[in-house]
């Protein structure tokens, strides 16, 4: 079979590209309010609350992070501050590329125009994107489209802007739920999985899969 030439190679951000540690600035934050065998247990609960937070009404990312902080601090009854709230945003800004981004990116931005559709804010982003190693085509925030994946509307606008149909993309994520379930649900047929251990694989999703974005220029013939 040929090898699928996308017009762009669209991307998640915060997980995919840069190692997006939530989990270990809130078990750090909190590490005096919740115990270490009950600490998976929080930042879980906190992860699910940022998801929940996403689906509702549109506001800044750092509101979602504080009032999915703040539910989960409620539901498991320690106290939450405001400067707990800024401290998860401080380490949010100071994270960098996975090991295997920065040299998997510049191959393949050799030959395709690559693309952010990100949760994040016009602002925070900032920190994030001089730090990929490879040139970005376009950046798509939430703040921009005024609404989070998995919300359909983010891909519906990306596409818009690049004046391009669903089949001439390639979009790579490490999450299903956030990404790879909105982005076949839209027709996007060519997909990359990035198994870092977000979600649980689901092929009936129709992606091909890779351990790292290492493995995303043969993935394009190259």
């Amino acid at each position: 079979m040929a090898v699928f030439k996308p017009k762009y190679i669209t991307f998640d951000c915060y997980g995919t590209l840069i190692n997006f540690d939530m989990s270990g600035a809130a078990a750090a934050i909190f590490a005096d309010r919740v115990s270490p065998e009950q600490m998976t247990a929080f930042t879980t609960d906190f992860a699910r609350y940022r998801m929940d937070e996403v689906l509702g009404a549109f506001k800044l990312y750092p509101l979602v992070v504080a009032d999915a902080l703040y539910r989960t601090c409620n539901k498991w009854r320690v106290e939450c501050t405001e400067q707990d709230c800024a401290a998860v945003m401080t380490a949010c800004a100071s994270w960098g590329p996975h090991a295997d981004v920065p040299a998997g990116l510049a191959k393949v931005a050799q030959e395709f125009p690559l693309v952010l559709l990100t949760n994040s804010t016009d602002e925070l982003i900032k920190n994030h994107v001089p730090r990929l190693g490879a040139p970005i085509h376009m950046t798509i925030t939430a703040e921009e489209v005024g609404a989070y994946k998995p919300q359909m509307k983010g891909f519906e606008y990306m596409l818009n802007k690049l004046e391009c149909g669903p089949e001439e993309i390639l979009h790579v994520s490490s999450s299903l739920r956030y990404d790879l379930m909105t982005a076949h649900d839209l027709g996007i047929k060519n997909k990359v999985w990035v198994a870092r251990g977000h979600d649980a694989g689901n092929p009936y999703f129709g992606y091909s899969e890779i351990k790292d974005i290492g493995g995303l220029p043969a993935v394009v013939g190259l």
